[in-house]
């Protein structure tokens, strides 16, 4: 367990915050590009870091991304009208460009030179793999574009859906990295969910016997969770954890990689992204039908929003007889609502200080070490972990080797991106 102070520590991401400084040194998901499809759209609300933004494309097409409020009387600019190159208060008729800079006050006249003196903050962005990322940071220590492996693959290859959870981003990350639980929580559903049926690897899922194996990367951490397979052999999963918050899942057999992002919208909330991809073919209209309708581990959401249709509200529409019946361990449908519905149900920020951890929770250890050092880091000046394209470049992955074979050998080899090449699953 740690303290009271260390999860406050690791938990609060608001400006000023260790952590949420760390946090503004990379380039973090804001919107996907479709929320703002052309030109003059409707401007978003998108809310990063407990900071209340809002997010439009002008009329060249540039992106902009600043505080929500007019600087006049503190009105929403989501209610703005979003026409000549600019965002434009409904109010009174303040207007800004996509840099936060006011541009025309209309009740002043120009000649006095006052809308130059209003600026609203804002913060660079670009798009990238379907996404709009922004950078929150420092502008001299801006890093380098993200270089994930999905972020530059091409359209077909790539789905990408997000989900709003109702808890600390901690929790939701914590979960990521958490191997051991796959055996229990998602156990019959692995073998019915169309992304996981029928493969190896949700057979020997099946095993609760898990060992961890983990190994420090420039990126994060490189989790090996260990099951016996066959006489002889032993099947292994290779999580990544990449700094900030992402994780990748290992994939199975047949089926397309997958990772998250849990970005903190503020201190109680995250937006779970999902990124689905592969990287020799294009996704199937069924694939991508099927994760609409909360296949995989995606989330089936209410239309118009990012909220599940499954949430705390309606208990996660549980189906207490289905879990008597074996249909599904926990009672909830699909993999990404049966992880939101137990971490929510710890609480909004869970009281890390009662746990009782074991061996199976050594990544999540390590991995709140090493967010904590970085942070601490930062503050004298270090620079911050994972923010080269070379710490991004890893793959999660799947095997089954001999008992005696070196594990660490494999993984490494296994975790390696090859643009156009197939991943290591079963």
């Amino acid at each position: 367990m740690i303290t009271a102070e260390q999860n406050e520590y690791l938990c609060r991401t608001g400006p000023g915050t260790p952590m949420g400084e760390l946090f503004r040194r990379y380039w973090i998901p804001a919107m996907m590009a479709e929320e703002l499809p052309r030109p003059n759209c409707p401007p978003v609300r998108v809310q990063l870091l407990s900071e209340r933004l809002v997010g439009f494309r002008d009329t060249e097409g540039r992106i902009g991304l600043m505080d929500e409020f007019c600087a006049h009387r503190g009105v929403s600019l989501w209610f703005g009208r979003n026409e000549e190159s600019g965002l434009r208060c409904p109010y009174h008729g303040w207007k800004y460009d996509v840099t936060g800079q006011c541009v025309d006050v209309p009740s002043e006249p120009a000649s006095s030179g006052f809308c130059q003196k209003i600026k609203l903050k804002s913060y660079p962005t670009i798009e990238a793999g379907g996404v709009i990322w922004a950078y929150m940071g420092p502008d001299s220590e801006r890093p380098p574009a993200p270089n994930f492996e999905w972020v530059h693959l091409p359209k077909s290859h790539v789905f990408i859906t997000k989900r709003w959870q109702e808890t600390n981003y901690l929790q939701g990350m914590e979960g990521g990295i958490d191997s051991s639980h796959v055996s229990f929580l998602h156990r019959f559903d692995l073998d019915r969910d169309p992304l996981h049926r029928n493969t190896d690897g949700a057979k020997h899922t099946r095993n609760t016997n898990t060992v961890f194996d983990i190994l420090e990367s420039p990126g994060g951490l490189l989790i090996g969770a260990r099951r016996n397979a066959d006489a002889g052999y032993h099947y292994w999963r290779i999580t990544q954890w990449l700094f900030p918050w992402y994780t990748l899942i290992p994939p199975y057999k047949g089926n397309a990689l997958n990772g998250h992002a849990w970005v903190p919208m503020d201190d109680t909330n995250n937006m779970a992204w999902t990124m689905t991809f592969h990287p020799t073919r294009p996704l199937t209209d069924e694939e991508i039908e099927g994760m609409r309708q909360g296949a995989g581990v995606h989330a089936e959401l209410i239309p118009g929003t990012f909220r599940p249709l499954a949430n705390r509200d309606n208990n996660y529409m549980i189906d207490r007889a289905a879990q008597e019946a074996n249909l599904t361990y926990c009672g909830v449908k699909g993999l990404a609502m049966q992880d939101a519905a137990i971490q929510e149900s710890m609480g909004a920020i869970q009281d890390r200080s009662k746990e009782n951890l074991v061996s199976t929770d050594n990544a999540i250890i390590m991995a709140r070490l090493r967010l904590r050092k970085a942070a601490a880091a930062l503050q004298q000046g270090e620079r911050p972990p994972g923010v080269e394209p070379e710490a991004q470049e890893v793959r999660s992955a799947s095997f089954v080797i001999p008992e005696t074979e070196d594990f660490k050998g494999k993984a490494l080899d296994a975790s390696k991106v090859r643009m156009g090449q197939p991943f290591v699953a079963v």
